[in-house]
């Protein structure tokens, strides 16, 4: 193009028209730039327009021409060669006017003008022109205005990033007024369904479904401005499947697809063509760098814009940590503990049959532990606590009961008074005794004064009489307090209810048994009785306190089982190996376990069944 020299005046007015309307304009970066160029153009009356740009350090490269396609000539050669050298000396000194034919001044030549832009996006900037058939004083007037057009872009990249922010705070402003709303909520499916209501409001959507991922499968939990749903109904198997295809995919699925989408989309065009829906998006919810969750939007209104699929992934980024903490919270406690189990343990063996390969682990773990894990082993028997010294307190004469001074469990002292019998009778027939006694001395002194040798003999006679019936009955008086012979406790006899009974002579009335002797009787079942012989520890616990364990030894095994109707049992006597508590009575019983050596899990569990079939089987 040949410059005209003095502009016309309508070209210049068109090409400032042009620039006043490129500083107010909103579209995108690809359609301001070749407006740009082409109103620098008619502004300077250039025949090329080159956009230059660099980053620190490294080599200029052409970003855009103007005109993009130009005749080959020596001029442009010329020109296109001096590029670098341009903007390097811009770069370094600012803007230049740089002859290519070598003629300066007043006479008309071709000339190269270059100046900086200034764009926040690249380190430096430069557009460089060529203007043919122009002097420099014309050079440097059309260099002014393209300094002066220069800053159009800026302006431009200004507004486009207010633009972008207001955009930004609004799409943002949106976001968290539906994070406020299912923030609100306090259960999964009402907090699900708020989310499925925002999104369909904000998006107009006619329908948005939330799907959650639950056993390595989604299960649609929520509809938008539906409460209940059949999950069993064709459209809801088919929505899960289109759900399940961006979940494996783990990226959003739009359909129909946009130019140069790689994603696969089959589950979503079945569906959109079954349910005759025009614009499907799916998207991912992602829990701590894992999808969960699948949120599908559902539309016949316009395709979503990549700013709608923006403000639906902030959505889902904010959403998911919330609906992920009440899915897993809002639940009964075993399914809490189940689910949280199953995730500690995919961390161990992975998140794939995650049950199954634990099970198969507890399997081989308890087999192992039953061949090779050896216990104690400790067969199982009754005791019986028992006594060496036990006295049998009798009535020494025929009475009545007077007083009762023990019960059953009192701890007595040897010659502590237990029972008296009356001795009213006995005190009588004591003073009877004793006045026959003094009447009979009596007559036998009278005798023997009168020398009557035969009545003194018999009056002597009679004395001895009553004093040997007096002995007698002294001596049951000394007999009606019944006393404890020896240090001990009463097992046997609870009178206190028969004060005043008659009682004969041997009645037994009290049982005391010394606890200083106590030994433990066991009884072991005839088919374990071969696993104690030789062995010697073993332990006890009473029925009244089985928390508590008392070690005992094995002193004897009787050598002739007893029958009884369980079966036969051999007696077992046990020596205590520590201090007799004092709460222990003759008489207890509990259980006793008797330490025969160590045996493998599997023998514990399997040896009585094993005897039993020997014994059924043999033949």
């Amino acid at each position: 193009m040949t410059n005209q020299s003095p502009s016309t005046r309508a070209d210049l007015d068109k090409a400032l028209a042009e620039l006043a309307q490129l500083r107010r304009f909103d579209g995108p970066p690809k359609d301001f730039w070749p407006r740009f160029l082409a109103a620098v153009q008619q502004l300077t009356f250039a025949d090329k327009l080159v956009l230059l740009a660099r980053k620190s350090g490294q080599p200029w490269r052409r970003i855009m021409e103007w005109p993009a396609q130009t005749l080959p000539s020596g001029l442009m050669t010329a020109f296109l060669g001096k590029l670098d050298e341009a903007a390097n000396r811009t770069a370094t000194a600012g803007p230049l006017v740089l002859p290519l034919d070598g003629k300066a001044g007043s006479a008309a030549g071709n000339h190269m003008i270059a100046a900086g832009l200034e764009l926040p996006q690249q380190d430096e900037c430069v557009l460089a022109a060529l203007l043919s058939e122009i002097n420099e004083a014309g050079a440097r007037e059309a260099l002014m205005r393209l300094r002066l057009a220069g800053q159009i872009p800026d302006a431009y990249q200004g507004a486009l990033a207010n633009r972008q922010a207001k955009a930004d705070i609004e799409k943002l402003a949106s976001v968290l007024d539906l994070t406020a709303s299912v923030g609100a909520e306090k259960r999964f499916l009402a907090t699900a369904l708020a989310f499925c209501n925002g999104l369909a409001t904000r998006f107009n959507c006619d329908r948005v479904s939330l799907g959650w991922l639950e056993h390595g499968y989604v299960r649609l939990r929520a509809m938008s401005r539906t409460e209940r749903f059949d999950r069993q109904m064709a459209a809801a198997q088919a929505l899960e499947a289109a759900m399940e295809e961006a979940l494996d995919q783990n990226e959003e699925v739009v359909w129909p697809p946009p130019e140069g989408a790689s994603v696969i989309c089959r589950d979503h065009e079945r569906f959109a063509k079954d349910r005759k829906i025009g614009q499907i998006c799916s998207a991912p919810l992602r829990h701590e760098n894992r999808p969960v969750a699948v949120v599908t939007c559902e539309r016949q209104a316009a395709p979503f814009s990549e700013t709608e699929l923006q403000q639906l992934r902030l959505s889902g980024d904010l959403a998911a940590p919330r609906l992920a903490d009440l899915h897993r919270q809002d639940r009964w406690f075993g399914a809490r503990w189940a689910a949280q189990a199953r995730e500690e343990c995919a961390k161990l063996i992975g998140p794939e049959h995650t049950w199954a390969k634990l099970l198969a682990l507890l399997i081989a773990a308890v087999l192992a532990a039953l061949f090779f894990l050896r216990v104690p082993y400790r067969v199982r028997g009754d005791f019986v606590l028992r006594s060496d010294a036990t006295a049998y307190l009798a009535a020494p004469f025929d009475g009545y009961i007077d007083q009762v001074s023990a019960r059953p469990g009192d701890v007595l002292s040897a010659g502590s008074p237990m029972l008296k019998l009356k001795t009213a009778e006995l005190e009588l027939e004591e003073s009877y005794a004793l006045a026959d006694l003094n009447r009979y001395e009596r007559e036998a002194e009278k005798a023997r004064a009168a020398k009557a040798l035969a009545e003194m003999r018999i009056a002597q006679a009679m004395a001895e009489q009553a004093a040997a019936r007096l002995d007698l009955i002294r001596y049951r008086l000394g007999q009606a307090t019944l006393k404890a012979p020896f240090n001990g406790v009463v097992i046997e006899g609870d009178l206190r209810e028969r004060l005043g009974a008659p009682v004969k002579t041997a009645d037994v009335l009290f049982k005391v048994a010394r606890i200083d002797t106590l030994y433990v009787e066991a009884e072991v079942n005839e088919r374990d009785v071969h696993e104690i012989l030789g062995k010697t520890s073993a332990q006890i616990a009473f029925v009244s306190q089985p928390r508590h364990k008392f070690p005992v030894r094995i002193v004897a095994v009787e050598q002739a089982a007893v029958a009884k109707n369980e079966g036969n049992f051999f007696l077992v006597r046990c020596a205590i190996q520590q201090e007799p508590q004092a709460w222990w009575r003759p008489g207890m019983s509990g259980v006793c376990r008797i330490d025969a050596g160590r045996r493998t899990l599997l023998w514990i569990a399997t040896h009585r069944t094993a005897d039993f079939l020997r014994l059924k089987l043999w033949w």
